[in-house]
């Protein structure tokens, strides 16, 4: 609370609390050597900024994958998508584990392999998708960001 209202400003982009819970276990041991023995505040005082160093770096981040995220859709903004795509391209957004082909839009899609690949080439022609290294029948797509 101290740090925040040592900022002087109503708004802050990162979240120690969030931090602080997402490191629950270094913040007790912290906290409990502080509190016992010799009641040295060292750890504790070198346990903090740092964490609130990485508060901020994760705060970073999340800014970045929010940009992208707009920069996406900024692009697409005015194409009249159908759901799929949109529902694709979010999928996308959201972290999809490995790479996007025609067969796996295909199942996410449940279309046929051609109009997975008709989407495909939809969206790489409005620079929603670009097409990666490789080709033929393995032929990889991944989000176009700029």
């Amino acid at each position: 609370m101290a740090l925040a209202r040592a900022e002087g400003s109503p708004q802050r982009f990162y979240s120690m609390s969030a931090q602080i819970r997402r490191e629950r276990d270094a913040y007790y041991d912290a906290l409990e050597r502080s509190q016992k023995g010799e009641l040295d505040v060292t750890d504790w005082l070198v346990w903090f900024p740092d964490c609130l160093d990485r508060a901020i770096l994760r705060a970073d981040d999340v800014l970045g994958e929010v940009l992208r995220e707009a920069n996406v859709w900024e692009r697409l903004r005015d194409q009249p998508l159908p759901d799929r795509q949109r529902a694709v391209v979010n999928r996308l957004l959201d972290g999809f584990e490995g790479k996007l082909t025609s067969g796996k839009w295909a199942k996410l899609t449940k279309v046929s392999t051609d109009t997975a690949l008709r989407d495909i080439t939809d969206l790489v022609a409005l620079a929603g998708l670009r097409k990666d290294q490789g080709g033929g029948r393995s032929t990889r797509y991944s989000l176009a960001v700029r």
